[in-house]
């Protein structure tokens, strides 16, 4: 049988950690790679798995690069600690890996928003690289929104991957102010920003997710999701201004 070793990185989850390692029992390995937690994240992890390391904070990509190079198994299951695998998933994920089929599978996220479950709206059709096997990926080297890339065919889950992020507005601010600041950083040398940036792109991105996504079917999480992804627009190109007029004035 083909064993799986699943992979996380942690900084301060003793929130969310447990829930998400009990649903990994059935894997055959759990990785950890934690940047400094100061909670119960390392006391929890310990109850589950011996393999848990700390490495100083190194970007998204590089952290979970890291964790992928201290797995023992080449089939890999990549997951964040506010995620759940179901028993469904899981067994999909056993089908699939003894079938061998391919190197490298997407799987679908069902996401939850200050507890309620979206079916439109932004996260419509989220779908992740999360099963792979090692020696057939690499790691898309970005500062936030990184992802592993299979080399050869890839495939897709039918069973989705829980998501619960977000459980107070606070959490989704935070959030968003620092994701835009990495992606600002990213983006600033090649993307200029203007007022009319700052306005028409916040207001594409609300109708976008609101209409055209349909996030008005989930009532007001569908509205302040939409808003929020409108305000994240308007932050990220209020970033990328200030880093570029500071560029150009120096």
């Amino acid at each position: 049988m083909e064993k799986i070793s699943a992979i996380l990185i942690t900084l301060n989850e003793e929130k969310n950690l447990e829930a998400c390692l009990e649903s990994l029992r059935w894997v055959d390995e759990i990785v950890i790679v934690d940047c400094g937690s100061r909670d119960a994240t390392k006391e929890i992890a310990l109850k589950y798995t011996d393999r848990f390391f700390h490495r100083a904070w190194d970007g998204y990509a590089r952290q979970k690069a890291h964790a992928l190079s201290l797995a023992s198994n080449d089939w890999i299951l990549s997951i964040d600690a506010d995620e759940r695998v179901t028993k469904e998933l899981a067994a999909e994920i056993r089908r699939t890996v003894e079938a061998g089929e391919r190197d490298g599978y997407f799987i679908p996220r069902d996401n939850y928003f200050l507890g309620r479950r979206m079916t439109g709206g932004a996260w419509r059709r989220d779908r992740q690289m999360r099963l792979f096997r090692r020696s057939k990926v690499s790691i898309a080297e970005r500062p936030v929104h990184e992802g592993f890339e299979a080399a050869g065919e890839t495939g897709e889950l039918a069973s989705p991957l829980l998501h619960f992020t977000n459980d107070s507005l606070a959490d989704a601010i935070r959030k968003m102010n620092a994701y835009t600041s990495l992606e600002a950083g990213e983006l600033a040398p090649s993307r200029k920003s203007s007022g009319g940036a700052v306005v028409l792109r916040p207001l594409s991105a609300f109708l976008r997710n609101y209409v055209s996504r349909k996030g008005y079917r989930d009532g007001a999480h569908g509205l302040l999701l939409a808003m929020i992804a409108s305000l994240t627009t308007m932050l990220l190109y209020m970033k990328i201004w200030e880093i570029r007029r500071g560029r150009d004035n120096s």
